[in-house]
This record gives structure tokens, sequence and C-alpha cells, in this order.
């Protein structure tokens, strides 16, 4: 709950209508879509639409107050709703989280990196669920807008608040989100090839992430991934303690003797603070391990025994990529449509490899915002498909080179079918599968693969992990 006196204060805009200062939202939203009874909405100039065409939707569905700007004010004075008048919504909303952030002491844990950070976020997330009352970053919404609407959730009884932020589309744009959030915890996953073609090269990848380790306190701590030679280097970079955690034997959190379970899981030796424990978890192949390290190293930061973060691993939220769906002719859907960049489709096709299945498919979409990288990170997943599937299928012209280089690899061209059209794949899939067969799906978010899934899916069945 916020009240409109602390609206005013923290965006310092002005009343227009007559509202009593202690009037109380339930929540600061964006989406008229979602908003709901007590709802502050907040008016924001996108690209390709006008938040401040859909105050009239957002009032219907129950928002009781709107955040707009003076330009918009008057004609949307008639609603009948309090509205606080600024000049500039999205500035009015970054300082009102700044303002709302300064009010609580707790600790903010940050992720970022180039790919894994939703689900390392969820892996923190639930771990620290386990003691304590946490506010969590919505999905992957990892902009300022959407941490400034995670910052505004925190309320009394918020013990800590865990936040993904986004790989920036400009240098300077993470420092920003951590003036916003003032974390004492930094976590950074990778440094990969995943949005390339926004900043251009590796080294300007990494220095973009570097700027969580960077902005961190002196009293805080870095927990960098000991793995990746362009996180580590990140520890030059921050006044921060640092963690290291991975599977490098330096790693002050660790893992040995990985075994992958398939579809029932990981187990690995956890080494840690000169202990070693058997640990047995609910997640999905051997990538599945440095989230869970990060998780269980965040977790130690916080006083938790091994025994109190454990259950949280069994949280579905922490499973928030391949999911498991029963499909047609009883075959098994791997369902990892949520995104793709090559180093999340080798880990895929590592897993793929792992389960005992009669066949392995693949069914691959064109990934994005790979910039120069593009075609060699297409070629590198064919590559690694011809070792692993009996049958390739690809949409969109860029996957082709998948499909090209795994013929290349030695997987046959009978085994082998690329298209760029959508309902020729599903139908030609509907007559291929049958039972025992294991399917990875996957590919960028705009490819919408998911809508492949739901076509092979059995009408009925509800999706599993």
């Amino acid at each position: 709950m916020i009240s409109l006196r602390d609206v005013l204060e923290g965006t310092k805009g002005v009343l227009h209508g007559s509202a009593a200062p202690d009037l109380l939202f339930r929540r600061v939203w964006h989406d008229s879509r979602s908003c709901e009874p007590g709802d502050l909405f907040v008016a924001l100039r996108g690209e390709r639409h006008d938040g401040h065409d859909f105050v009239a939707d957002a009032v219907r569905r129950g928002a009781s107050g709107a955040i707009v700007e003076a330009r918009r004010a008057e004609e949307l004075a008639s609603l009948g709703i309090p509205l606080v008048v600024v000049d500039d919504s999205l500035a009015a909303l970054l300082r009102l989280a700044s303002y709302w952030r300064q009010l609580f002491d707790v600790p903010v844990v940050a992720v970022t990196g180039s790919v894994g950070k939703t689900s390392t976020k969820e892996a923190i997330a639930s771990v620290l669920a386990q003691r304590f009352q946490v506010v969590r970053s919505r999905g992957s919404y990892n902009t300022d807008v959407g941490v400034a609407l995670d910052l505004l959730a925190i309320d009394p009884d918020t013990d800590v608040v865990v936040l993904e932020f986004g790989e920036a589309y400009r240098l300077g744009e993470v420092r920003e989100l951590c003036a916003l959030a003032q974390p004492r915890i930094g976590v950074v996953t990778n440094v990969s090839h995943a949005h390339l073609a926004r900043m251009g090269t590796l080294e300007r990848i990494a220095q973009s992430i570097a700027e969580l380790p960077e902005s961190l306190p002196e009293d805080g701590v870095a927990i960098l991934n000991g793995d990746d030679f362009r996180v580590r280097l990140m520890a030059e970079r921050t006044h921060a303690r640092v963690l290291f955690y991975g599977l490098a034997p330096d790693c002050h959190i660790r893992a040995e003797e990985i075994e992958s379970r398939g579809l029932d899981g990981i187990a690995f030796d956890l080494v840690a603070y000169g202990e070693r424990n058997r640990v047995r978890l609910p997640l999905l192949g051997q990538h599945s391990v440095h989230h869970a390290l990060a998780a269980i190293a965040v977790g130690y930061e916080f006083g938790l025994t091994l025994e109190e973060m454990l259950p949280g691993f069994h949280d579905p939220r922490v499973q928030v990529r391949l999911l498991t769906v029963p499909g047609v002719n009883g075959a098994t859907l791997l369902d990892d449509t949520y995104n793709a960049s090559p180093a999340s489709c080798m880990a895929a096709l590592s897993l793929l490899q792992e389960i005992p299945a009669q066949r392995r498919i693949a069914v691959f979409g064109d990934m994005y915002e790979l910039g120069w990288y593009e075609e060699e990170g297409h070629r590198m997943v064919g590559r690694r498909a011809a070792a692993v599937v009996d049958r390739l299928f690809t949409l969109g012209p860029r996957a082709r080179w998948i499909a090209e280089e795994a013929i290349a690899a030695g997987l046959s061209p009978e085994h082998v079918f690329a298209t760029d059209d959508r309902r020729e794949l599903i139908e030609i899939l509907r007559e291929t599968l049958r039972r025992g067969d294991f399917v990875l799906i996957k590919g960028a978010r705009g490819m919408r693969m998911e809508e492949i899934v739901e076509a092979l899916r059995v009408p009925g069945e509800e999706r599993g992990s």
C-alpha cells in the first residue's frame, strides 16, 4: 500500500481533483489490461503506444488514481479519479521508486548477466523465502520500469528484495539501476554472445555487466561465476567482498561429482566453508548447477543453513525455462521456448542427450540479436545437434544454418527438415512423432515457438516440470 501523500511527495507531482492525502493505493501499475481495483495507474509513453490512451480502460478495471503528464491532464479529468500530474511519467515513476526505496532499510540482491538471470533470480528468491518475506522481480521484467515497480512493492513486512537487472542497450544503464535499487549483494551469471547486436562486442557486454559489482558498497558482496573468465575479472573492479561460485577448484562455493539424472534432476557434492554435502535438486540440466550454487551462496550470506535452503528449489518458479509437456502420439515435449541463445541451446542439447529416449528430436527456431556472431552461433548449435539428435527440424532463415551445419557434421539429410512455414512444420511433426520420442523445442521469443508446443501437446494435459 502507498498513500497519495507519498505519491505526491515522491513524484513531485500536483494533484488534479480532490482526494484525501491518506488515500491508499494497493499497487502501482502500468498495464491497463491487468489493472485491479485500488491500483494507481502510471500512464507511460512507449515507442508504439501512449499509456494516456488507456487510462479510461484502467479506470474501468478498478484503478482508483493515475499518474499522468500535464499535456493530457485536462482531457482525463472527466474520469473522476484523482490525477497526479507530472511533466514526464517515466521520470516521475523512477523518482517515486527511489523515494520509496529510501523509506525501507531492506537489503537488495541484484542479478545480472547475459543468460540465466531469471532462473538464478528465482532460485535465490525461493531459497530466501524459506525464512524471509521476499519481494522478487516479476518474471524477467528487468528494465528501469520493471525495477521501479518491484521496488514499489516493498512494504513494512518485506525482509529482502531480489531483483533482476537486464542487459543494457547502452553503457551506464546497469549503473543507473544500481543507483535506483541500491543493492548490497550483486550476482553475475556470465558474459556471452546473447544480445551481441545491442552492444557490438563481448568486451562492451562485459563492461556493462560489470557495472553491478562496481556499484556495490564496501560492505556489500559480489557473487561472481568463477568459471567465466570475463566475470572473474570483475573481482578487480569492485570494492565489495568477492565470492566465486562454480566448478573451478578455487571457487568458494563449488560443485564436484556432478550427476545429471535427466528428468529426475541433478545431484552434486557441494563444497563450501570447509564442508562437503551431497545435494540432490529437482532442476533440469547440468547448467542448472550454476543457478543453484549462486542461490546457495546468497543463502549462506543471509545465515541460512543448507537444510533450510534445499526446500526452496522445489518451488516451481525456479524451473522457469524448460518444462515437460505430454505430446501427440505419446511423445514428450521439452518446452524451452522462453528464449534462445547459442549457450542456452547447447545446454538444452546436453540435457536432451542425458535423457533415455527412443529418439531424440530437436526443433530450433531463429536466434536473434547475435550481431556479427549470428551465423557462427547458429552453426555451432548445428554441430552439437548432429552429435545428439536423431531428427532435426528448423524454423526460419537463420535456423537453416543449424540444419546445414548438422548435415555437414554427419547427420543424415533424410533426418533434417528446414522450413520457414510454421504450419508446414507442425504438420510434419505431427506425422513424425511417436511414443518414446523426446522433443526439444527452442528459439527466440520472437519466433513464437510456444505455438508449436501448443499445437503438439495433448489437449487437456497440464504442463509439468
